[in-house]
């Protein structure tokens, strides 16, 4: 029996007073509004270097936008030097065009329009993980993802209070073909989560059919005007923008929707293994498919994104956790702030195979960087495991749990009043304990952060619980998510719209797995 099949059975007593807590969490919390100021590391001498250095690259080396003919055009008319894909930018021309109309911050809108979210500015939005072929579980260990668990975690998502974004690609639904799955991907999102999405990128064919479902779901007049879905979109590092990536963006741009332009670079691999040098890299990649979604709609909303990882030069396998990736991080946020653009990086990343300690510490260590650096979407905030290759049901929901956290460590000290509780001190006088004072009394339900995941109860009542792990713990708490699951409402006469157009789409074309 799934989780979906079990019997829904209510009681009263410790079930009844959970059923009411998860309720309550389902109203969610909102998209974080930072009070620290972003933390830096790099003084103006130093960003304007690598903006330089940027621009050396775009002028001397250039990029190369290759298959997309069009893209080439539109590059060539607005004054770039093309020599058949190679393209070069006179200096400070990108940093001209995007400046003269990329907004500095946007909303993306929810189907529930309480969901919706700001990205940009002093905005923080946790999304899950994307793109992984694997899941992971404690009862079934690691396996192809199905389109079962990509509606699972678009549920366990939907049911998180902080995770703001629905995501994109959470796991890979292998069993579905690859031609279609992204019709399935979409879907899932709109009819079993009314959060913010993410659309596909795999074809441009795939982009406009995202776009039309959006058209169904939204109106096709408000998604001309408005953001309703961000995707993401891939420089293929060292220095070229694909066929693929290009035809998705364009789609995307031409119909006004976010695109997230990601350098995804390995260090030593796909640029060289200093941090300085990666920065440059990723400013000039981004800025590049920035501008091209400029001149295609000036005004189109934009994200610079940096995916940067470090590699083990003994393996050559990517590693995470580790400083540099972080420090490039720091210095992209900052990149960003000066260009004028909401920015996308960090997350929950790790290179290891379970919820381990290794996951806790290399995750903590990406995330923390994350949100002290200022970054606006957070991609992989919750479910990364094994350097991305599989999601996992525990550590999505141990993520989870640490994004909570972060949310009240951004809001910083509170100097209220009641933050500063001189009147509780004179009251409470020397070598008297505050339990029981009204200070105590009045702030304990929320006075500090409540983990789901953490036991911090006795040894013995540990051991009277069953002596179980943080893993073993979110395997419960997943299952009962799922469990209390109930679908957002719906109009059914949009619902009906999208499935009859999911039909017909998969209908006209025969299966691929291309």
């Amino acid at each position: 029996m799934t989780v979906d099949e079990a019997p829904r059975q209510r009681s009263g007593g410790r079930a009844g007073r959970h059923a009411a807590r998860l309720s309550r969490q389902v109203e969610r919390m909102p998209f974080l509004t930072r009070k620290l100021k972003p933390f830096e590391i790099l003084d103006e001498e130093g960003l304007a270097t690598l903006e330089h250095n940027a621009d050396t690259i775009l002028e001397e080396v250039g990029l190369e936008f290759r298959g997309d003919p069009v893209a080439i055009a539109l590059l060539k008319d607005a004054g770039a030097d093309v020599q058949g894909e190679r393209v070069r930018f006179p200096r400070g021309m990108c940093r001209r065009i995007v400046q003269a109309t990329a907004p500095r911050e946007f909303t993306q809108f929810a189907r529930n329009p309480a969901n919706s979210v700001q990205i940009g500015g002093m905005a923080s939005v946790f999304a899950p993980n994307y793109g992984s072929p694997f899941v992971r579980d404690l009862d079934n260990g690691r396996r192809y993802g199905t389109i079962e668990d990509f509606r699972n975690f678009v549920k366990l998502a939907y049911m998180s209070p902080h995770l703001h974004h629905s995501g994109g690609t959470v796991c890979e639904p292998v069993d579905v073909p690859v031609n279609k799955r992204h019709l399935d991907m979409v879907y899932s999102h709109i009819r079993y989560s009314d959060k913010p999405f993410m659309g596909s990128v795999t074809a441009p064919e795939r982009a406009r059919d995202t776009v039309e479902m959006a058209r169904i779901t939204f109106g096709p007049e408000f998604v001309d005007q408005n953001a309703v879905v961000l995707s993401l979109i891939n420089a293929n590092s060292p220095l070229v923008w694909d066929a693929t990536m290009l035809g998705a963006a364009r789609a995307y741009a031409e119909a006004n929707q976010a695109t997230l332009l990601t350098p995804f670079i390995l260090a030593g691999a796909m640029a060289p293994v200093t941090a300085a040098a990666v920065c440059a890299q990723t400013l000039a990649e981004s800025l590049g498919g920035m501008t091209l979604v400029q001149l295609v709609r000036p005004g189109a909303p934009v994200v610079l994104g940096s995916f940067a990882s470090s590699m083990s030069m003994q393996s050559g396998a990517p590693t995470f956790g580790t400083p540099e990736p972080a420090l490039v991080l720091y210095v992209m946020a900052a990149l960003a702030r000066r260009l004028g653009v909401p920015f996308r990086s960090g997350g929950s990343l790790c290179a290891s195979k379970i919820p381990d300690a290794q996951a806790a510490y290399e995750s903590a260590a990406t995330l923390q960087p994350t949100v002290l650096a200022g970054v606006n979407f957070i991609l992989h905030a919750a479910g990364w495991l094994e350097g991305g290759l599989a999601c996992g049901y525990e550590k999505f929901v141990m993520d989870a749990d640490q994004c909570g956290m972060m949310a009240v460590l951004v809001k910083g000290l509170d100097m209220s009043e009641n933050g500063q509780a001189l009147d509780a001190i004179r009251e409470n006088g020397p070598g008297q304990h505050f339990l029981g004072t009204a200070h105590t009394l009045a702030n304990f339900e929320t006075a500090f952060y409540r983990s789901e995941i953490a036991d911090n109860n006795s040894f013995e009542q540990w051991q009277e619980d069953g002596s179980l792990d943080a893993a073993q713990r979110a395997n419960k708490v997943w299952k009962r998510m799922l469990f209390d699951y109930e679908a957002p409402p719906i109009d059914p006469a949009i619902d009906e719209a999208l499935q009859d157009f999911i039909a017909r789409r998969k209908a006209s074309m025969p299966d691929s797995e291309v």
